[in-house]
């Protein structure tokens, strides 16, 4: 993080004008834009990745045949996550996207994060180190990540003892701030139900018909909704 970057929080995002394509997720901010054709969207990720700012950003560019899916991560020896960087980056590449008529559809991201519950991290996560090939995420101890960050995270949940009439691996589902209850929503409907909103706005915690659990989780929402005009 050089001098002029300074590290900012998911509410501090979604409180800027400018990044309405733009949702914060477990794994940096993430925008979908419709390109409707493989061929717009290499034109699009060609375009991203001409602009000045990207070669420091290192943006993840995701391409397939009706949309492109860019992530913005702020990675440096000690730090991984959202920066004054990621702004102005998500800002050129939503006009990139205007220039080429290329909407943006914030509905359409999400990431997916494994959580293991352990009583010996030092223990059990060197395991999961080598079987994954993953390496520490910066600043974060309890979590390991994909070296080409393509992978779901492993973050690993401290317990204090033993529980045993419970899984002690769920799946977290990051989505957009304002798709949450329609998500977890869905998954009631869909035989589901809610263990636990004790922690909401940030997660809830379902259960599948058999007990398995899983959370849905969310970056922010911001204090008020911003002016992206």
């Amino acid at each position: 993080m050089t001098e002029t970057e300074s590290r900012i929080r998911p509410q501090q995002f979604h409180g800027t004008a400018g990044l309405a394509d733009w949702r914060v997720l477990g794994e940096g901010a993430c925008a979908y834009f419709r390109t409707g054709s493989l061929a717009v969207g290499a034109r699009f990720a060609q375009a991203v990745a001409e602009l000045p700012e990207a070669g420091s950003g290192h943006p993840d560019i995701d391409l397939r045949q009706d949309g492109v899916t860019v992530r913005l991560i702020t990675v440096t020896d000690d730090f991984y996550g959202l920066s004054t960087r990621t702004v102005r980056l998500a800002r050129e590449i939503s006009a990139v996207a205007r220039s080429l008529g290329v909407p943006a559809d914030p509905s359409a991201v999400q990431t997916v994060q494994v959580t293991v519950d352990v009583l010996d991290g030092a223990a059990v996560v060197p395991f999961w180190r080598a079987l994954l090939g993953y390496r520490d995420r910066a600043n974060s101890p309890e979590d390991l990540i994909d070296p080409q960050r393509r992978g779901a995270p492993f973050y690993f949940q401290q317990m204090d003892t033993p529980r045993p009439q419970r899984n002690r691996v769920h799946v977290d589902v990051w989505v957009p701030y304002d798709r949450a209850e329609e998500r977890i929503a869905a998954a009631i409907a869909a035989g589901g139900r809610l263990v636990s909103d004790a922690y909401a706005p940030s997660h809830w915690v379902l259960a599948d018909p058999e007990g398995n659990e899983a959370c849905v989780g969310v970056a922010g929402p911001p204090a008020s909704e911003p002016d992206h005009a």
